[in-house]
């Protein structure tokens, strides 16, 4: 049975057009099913995320190196406050006397102490009068007294002076780095220009150099010698810059700033605190001026007070109320920061 051609050729036909609406079919079906959209969608999450974690990486390896370095400035600063607490359980009589600026031995501080407790004693007991127990208490004072005081007052005198020029010299060194130096010689610069005592103790840095002696150890040892907070200050920021990197001109440049800041507050304070250092001064001095008034007009006014033994436990008495009121003011207008 033969076919008709006509039906041979609609079937050829049906073939033809049923392929190719398969080849569309499989072409098309997934933007119409949505399954385009999702592996768009899949691969822009994939991407993201490879992103993200790379990121991560990053963030994570930054946080890492943040982590170590604020880890070696604690192991710094903590090495500092060791350090802080051994400089003060020894002080010493040979420390004292660097730090007052004098160029003597301990020998013959001790040799001039016992000349002074001794010429106190002669000129009290053979000139004044005064008995020989009374006069040898006040030489022993005046040997042992009297020269730790005067160190002292030679200690503080000397620091105020380092304090007024030390933010000078951070300045000096500044420019000396951001204009190409080294820093020894940035503080050969400040050895040699500025004056006492910051220059010295400059040169002693340096010159502590030449015999091997570092930076860091230079200046705790000056720091030794002009114990204040200032040039502790310079000494951790050379340590945390040499462990840790950094811009060393900068940071002295802030430190800079903080030192006349500290200075300016120091003044303020004093300014602030004259009032009722003055008050205290009229205070205290009243009852001797009032005294040695009455002593003056009418001497027999007071005479009990010298004479009698009630006299003499009432000045007494009063002498140490007063001396404990002269130290609570004391303490009250000195601030230390």
């Amino acid at each position: 049975m033969e076919l008709d051609q006509n039906v041979i050729q609609i079937a050829v036909v049906a073939f033809i057009a049923l392929a190719v609406g398969g080849a569309l079919f499989a072409v098309l079906f997934p933007y119409f099913s949505g399954d385009a959209q999702v592996n768009k969608r899949v691969a822009t999450v994939a991407s993201k995320g490879s992103v993200s974690r790379s990121g991560g990486i990053r963030a994570f390896m930054q946080e890492d190196k943040k982590d170590g370095r604020r880890k070696q400035i604690q192991d710094t600063l903590k090495q500092f406050e060791e350090r802080e607490k051994q400089r003060k359980k020894r002080v010493t009589l040979r420390l004292l006397i660097a730090q007052a600026g004098l160029d003597i031995t301990v020998k013959a501080f001790w040799m001039a102490s016992t000349a002074l407790g001794i010429v106190t004693a002669a000129v009290l007991f053979l000139i004044g009068g005064v008995p020989l127990p009374i006069a040898g208490i006040a030489g022993l004072v005046g040997a042992l007294g009297l020269p730790r005081w005067f160190l002292g007052f030679l200690c503080k005198r000397r620091q105020n002076v380092f304090v007024n020029d030390f933010a000078d010299a951070i300045d000096v060194m500044v420019r000396g780095l951001k204009a190409g130096l080294p820093v020894t010689d940035a503080m050969k610069v400040i050895a040699s220009e500025t004056p006492p005592p910051v220059g010295p103790e400059f040169t002693e840095v340096v010159e502590g150099q030449r015999i091997g002696i570092t930076i860091d150890q230079g200046l705790e040892r000056m720091h030794e010698r002009m114990p204040i907070a200032e040039v502790n200050f310079l000494a951790i920021v050379m340590a945390i810059q040499a462990k840790t990197g950094g811009n060393l001109a900068e940071a002295l440049n802030n430190l800079s700033k903080v030192l006349r800041d500290r200075k300016k507050m120091t003044q303020k304070i004093k300014a602030v605190s004259q009032e009722a250092k003055a008050s205290a001064t009229i205070i205290g001095s009243l009852p001797f001026v009032i005294g040695g008034g009455m002593t003056i007009l009418n001497p027999e006014y007071l005479m009990p007070l010298w004479e009698t033994e009630t006299g003499h436990l009432m000045l007494a008495g009063s002498g140490l109320w007063m001396g404990i009121g002269c130290l609570v003011m004391r303490k009250m207008i000195n601030f230390n920061f």
